[in-house]
């Protein structure tokens, strides 16, 4: 087996392994948003201005984790097209 071919499979191992990795994070990250959800709809002490705060937490961190998958995507994609070699 040459090389190229030895370390793309490496390459696309590391991307299957991220993958799964990254959903796991994404399902807990949910779980503990609902439940922090639950929490607050208890919580009727909490004033609006700290829902509000928590709101755009959750929010800032999707959008972080979107910024950060997209990112990981992107550089999967550059090796990918590296070992794809140059099109004819």
């Amino acid at each position: 087996m040459d090389q190229k071919q030895l370390l793309k499979q490496m390459v696309d191992f590391n991307k299957m392994a991220f993958e799964n990795t990254f959903n796991g994070m994404v399902m807990l990250q949910e779980q503990a948003e609902r439940t922090a959800g639950a929490l607050m709809d208890q919580a009727t002490w909490l004033p609006e201005d700290g829902r509000k705060a928590i709101k755009d937490w959750v929010n800032a961190y999707k959008k972080g984790r979107e910024d950060y998958k997209k990112m990981i995507d992107d550089s999967f994609k550059k090796v990918e097209e590296y070992f794809a070699g140059p099109s004819a």
